[in-house]
């Protein structure tokens, strides 16, 4: 069977209010009860991310893998392997139709062009979803996709475990207890380098057997196959496709302080890198500020918070307020009124001047499972959500794709209109907010 491109929607918010991000949040709990009272699941991926959060949802003993769509059959004997009776498909839409009646939750784990229209199917299916970070490409799906879930009263969980680990937990609660007093601006770094300053090649090759091309494009426009160029791995560097270094480790960077800090919308960004992106391609070495509202947690009425990535590192003086020989390849430093919070990637945060703070120890914190606290929660219902649920992970997003949004235009500081969902002082970055559609693949 063949199927029809999506149907296209003309979504605009009926209300722009200061509670956009802040609505109350009801769930129905399962649509349908599964005959064991396990919640039945469908993977969208098959490699990759998604076999990390599929082998990590096995661990719980109420999830079962029903169903798992690939475009790129190649990935499917591994998976049988692992799960002989799961139904496998090519194609998404065909997957969540014939399935829609024997499948309780999804997990959206393909590249980021495609996480908005798949998610936003299966949340209008009543599906309860587990989107991989970032939530979805762009600015206006990642809002479809946090309005839609709140109005379907689902469990959603966006893919940044991170969050539930002890780590980022421990900074959140330092900076809660004061430890380091009202924080007057943040430091984030990645060396990562997703990006590409080279123009696309000039080149076709054949498409592999087993691989559909034209829906592994999806939302994308038409163009050649280029052998390793976009798949598997490569298209985070590419702009239809990917959202670049900030896209890719942002979502997880951003939690800590976004948490930490109560953070809302940024009110303005602007991007500071030494190279925009190309037309095709993302940039390395990119400096994006950010310009939120002030919170009880920080100095002042509003609070700078200044990304980096590649090459980019914080200026000499700040990382001299941690230790600049032992400075880790990702993560963020905090500075605050009464000291200082370096919190290295994915490991435990380090208050400074360390003398100040050699009697100071982390809280102590119940362990959390990421997946396991979305499978739960789907199973339990109730008015209890995942930590990263989107009515949190929406406006994280919106965050970082903000700073993605604002790099083709360096040195000018944009203003963000959050509840307008809009650039209120340049036409050609707000053009950016909504992608263009392939015909017939609007969403």
């Amino acid at each position: 069977m063949s199927y029809p491109a999506l149907t296209s929607r003309r979504r605009f918010l009926q209300t722009a209010s200061a509670s956009l991000f802040a609505a109350p949040f009801v769930t129905t709990g399962l649509r349908a009860a599964s005959p064991n009272g396990k919640l039945r699941h469908a993977a969208f991926g098959a490699a990759g991310m998604s076999w990390s959060d599929i082998t990590s949802m096995a661990n719980h003993d109420m999830w079962e893998l029903t169903a798992v769509c690939d475009v790129d059959t190649r990935n499917f004997a591994k998976v049988k392997e692992k799960w002989p009776n799961v139904k496998c498909y090519q194609d998404w839409r065909e997957l969540l139709e014939k399935e829609a009646g024997n499948i309780d939750s999804v997990n959206v784990s393909t590249p980021d062009h495609m996480h908005g229209p798949i998610g936003m199917k299966a949340l209008e299916l009543g599906k309860h979803v587990y989107g991989q970070k970032p939530l979805a490409q762009n600015l206006y799906e990642c809002r479809q996709l946090m309005l839609k879930a709140r109005e379907k009263g689902v469990m959603t969980q966006m893919g940044i475990q991170i969050s539930s680990d002890f780590t980022e937990r421990f900074a959140v609660d330092y900076i809660h207890s004061g430890a380091i007093g009202k924080v007057k601006e943040v430091h984030t770094f990645s060396n990562k380098k997703w990006g590409d300053m080279e123009p696309v090649p000039e080149k076709s090759d054949p498409i592999p057997e087993g691989f559909d091309w034209n829906l592994w494009l999806g939302t994308a426009s038409d163009r050649p196959y280029i052998k390793g160029y976009y798949h598997p791995s490569n298209w985070r560097k590419r702009r239809d496709f990917g959202t670049g270094t900030l896209g890719d480790m942002g979502c997880h960077m951003f939690s800590g302080w976004f948490r930490s800090l109560d953070l809302a919308a940024p009110i303005a960004v602007k991007s500071t890198g030494p190279t925009p992106p190309n037309s095709t391609n993302w940039a390395i070495n990119a400096i994006v500020e950010y310009t939120f509202k002030g919170t009880q947690y920080t100095a002042g009425d509003e609070v700078k918070v200044t990304w980096y990535d590649g090459d980019a590192r914080p200026p000499a003086e700040v990382m001299a307020l941690a230790d600049p020989a032992k400075f880790p390849g990702q993560g963020s430093i905090y500075i605050g009124t009464d000291g200082v919070l370096l919190h290295p990637h994915g490991s435990t945060p380090i208050l400074y001047p360390r003398e100040k703070f050699k009697d100071k120890r982390p809280a102590k914190l119940e362990p959390r499972n990421h997946w396991f606290d979305f499978i739960d929660c789907c199973l339990k219902g109730g008015s209890t959500k995942p930590t990263a649920n989107f009515d949190y992970a929406g406006p994280l997003t919106e965050a970082v794709l903000l700073g993605c949004l604002a790099s083709p235009f360096p040195g000018e500081k944009l203003i963000w209109d959050a509840p307008g969902l809009k650039i209120t002082n340049n036409e050609a970055a707000n053009a950016l907010v909504k992608r263009q559609y392939r015909a017939g693949w609007e969403m």
